[in-house]
């Protein structure tokens, strides 16, 4: 039986180069490596070998599998080598001129039945494609990093790629174990589209100073389940090459969101390229090491700042799924907590559903009977506010309205005692504002927990310009003592997550929109060549729409930049009523409980 493009030419033995011709090699097909480097040919045959060794060595493919697969890997330096290839794929530099002259070159080589791929994760396929003598064969096909591990494969046709062309392509990615997503030619495709406008942006919020580099990783990693923090993936992919990403994009899209952040820019001229250069965002122990080493902006350990303020109780007001989480968060610990709603009937039904989510981890053995009993005899459901006159620090956990907050602040001024600790879980108004409620806005800071409370780590510290510093001191105690993370960030919409998240969320909506990818292609993209959990479509729909028109509100109000402005389709679907799964319909339907 015929393998389906057997003889496939890789001009470009880099990283990607390598990965790709692995993967096809492997496949069974005979793989042409062209690079006009010899050292990288070498370096590819080396790859290859110890790569199929460690192959053998855990059972995915035996000796002879691995011999079939180096002997069917040939090197050569000179395009010749590739005339009877049934397809030839380039990863050569990201640059137009050298692309071009490698199509060029092809022309004069291969059959006129050659498909041609460009692995162009940037620039227009299109453009590239007119260069050539037979545009008609000329596609993108692009692999993500690392080739052999990662599913996602976007093929990208121009107006004049021929559909026998993509057909035969998406089958070869088919065949190969890959995800194959159909898309059209524009700079960054759907998952370096998506992906780049939020790494840019991580990296203007780091060169603005308002938050470290560790914090705006963390932050991410933590608060989306993400594999890397943008600055770590930044340093990854190689500053330089975001930057001709976001140039490319930003010549099309004119969005300021994709103007490469100046940072960049001045990395990438001091050579401070990130992982290869071995010093980027962070210092590396040498180029092309992934071991990250202290340097001048490694933050000094904690202790030498100001002494926290003591608490031994804590107060938590509302009754949704945030304050009885936050509760069940503070009473696991140890902490004394009183639970106060609008209502006693209100407050008991509060910390039913905290009895409910301990007997659901005693099911399944992660918590004993005994220490759910004594959680739970932490807890008092109070009816009202006054409650909270003794206890340390207060955390308001309630509708997320100026005004409401406000005035729950402006009662807590009066009913705490002097010296406890004011703190709200908002997660987009400003700080400031709710902290002139009261009359010791030194006392209050935002405390920004993430549904659900007990499992995620991540917790917002927001620092108003007001907030004294024991009081920033005793929010990073309580924090380390309740097992979770803090980041520090400035009192500003959005903070670090939301800020980040929200824009790229809102992209994804302005695609579909645009009518250039599926909801699914998408959500499929960001999952599989970004390594998100959740496609945006999928997340959007978790979050709700309403909750998610509002935080863009609220950023574009903030930031007054038009590309952060909400997609229309999003405010569309939340006007109809269709907010996601709590309504059954959202950017998808879903079946009613």
């Amino acid at each position: 039986m015929d393998i389906p493009l057997s003889t496939i030419a890789v001009v470009g033995l880099g990283t990607m180069g390598t990965g790709i011709a692995e993967v096809l090699a492997r496949s069974g097909r005979e793989v042409i490596g062209i690079d006009t480097d010899e050292a990288a040919a070498r370096r590819a045959v080396a790859s290859l070998e110890a790569s199929t060794a460690r192959a053998v060595e855990r059972g995915r493919i035996t000796e002879e599998e691995r011999r079939d697969a180096l002997a069917r890997f040939r090197t050569f330096s000179d395009l010749q080598a590739a005339a009877d290839a049934e397809l030839v794929i380039e990863v050569v530099p990201e640059s137009y001129e050298i692309k071009q002259q490698v199509f060029r070159d092809l022309d004069a080589v291969v059959s006129p039945a050659t498909i041609l791929a460009t692995g162009t994760n940037a620039l227009s396929v299109t453009r590239l494609a007119a260069e050539s003598q037979r545009p008609e064969r000329v596609l993108g096909l692009h692999f993500f990093n690392p080739a052999p591990a990662m599913k996602l494969v976007e093929v990208v046709s121009s107006v004049l790629t021929a559909p026998p062309a993509v057909e035969a392509v998406t089958e070869l990615a088919r065949l190969l174990g890959k995800e194959p997503v159909a898309i059209g030619d524009r700079p960054g495709f759907v998952a370096d589209g998506l992906l780049f406008g939020y790494l840019n942006q991580a990296a203007a919020m780091y060169e603005a100073n308002y938050a470290t580099r560790e914090d705006i990783d963390a932050a991410m990693k933590l608060g989306c389940g993400l594999p890397m923090g943008p600055l770590a993936l930044l340093d990854l992919i190689g500053i330089d090459t975001a930057r001709t990403v976001l140039e490319a994009m930003y010549s099309t899209s004119h969005d300021r969101l994709h103007a490469p952040a100046p940072i960049l820019g001045q990395l990438a001229s001091a050579g401070l390229t990130g992982r290869k250069a071995g010093r980027g965002f962070y210092t590396y122990a040498e180029p092309g090491s992934q071991t990250v080493v202290p340097d001048a902006l490694t933050p000094a350990p904690r202790g030498a700042e100001a002494a926290g303020r003591t608490v031994r109780s804590v107060g938590v007001a509302g009754s949704g799924t945030m304050a009885s989480g936050i509760a069940e968060v503070f009473a696991k610990a140890g902490y004394d907590v009183v639970l106060a709603a609008r209502g006693q009937e209100k407050a008991d039904l509060a910390k039913a559903r905290i009895a409910k989510s301990l007997g659901r981890s005693v099911t399944k053995g992660r918590l004993s009977e005994q220490a759910r009993d004594e959680t739970l005899a932490r807890i008092t459901a109070a009816a009202s506010l006054d409650a909270f006159a003794e206890v340390d620090l207060a955390v308001e956990a309630v509708a997320e309205d100026l005004l409401v907050k406000q005035e729950l602040f402006a009662t807590l001024d009066k009913v705490c005692r002097p010296g406890a600790v004011l703190a709200t879980t908002t997660s987009s108004l400003p700080v400031v504002a709710i902290a002139r409620a009261t009359g010791r806005p030194e006392d209050v800071v935002g405390m920004h927990f993430f549904n659900p409370a007990p499992a995620m780590k991540l917790v917002e510290v927001v620092r108003t310009v007001l907030t004294a510093d024991d009081v920033h001191a005793t929010v990073h105690e309580v924090c380390h003592a309740v097992r979770k993370h803090p980041v520090d960030c400035g009192d500003r919409a959005g903070f670090i997550v939301n800020a980040l998240l929200f824009p790229y969320l809102n992209n994804a909506i302005k695609m579909v929109e645009e009518h250039y990818a599926s909801l699914d292609d998408i959500d499929a993209a960001m999952k599989l060549g970004g390594g998100y959990p959740m496609g945006p479509f999928e997340l959007l729909d978790v979050v709700g729409l309403d909750v998610s028109l509002a935080i863009e509100k609220v950023l574009h109000n903030e930031f007054r930049d038009p590309g952060l402005a909400p997609a229309p389709l999003l405010e569309h679907l939340v006007a109809a009523g269709c907010l996601g799964r709590k309504t059954g319909r959202g950017f998808r339907e879903y079946a009613r409980r």
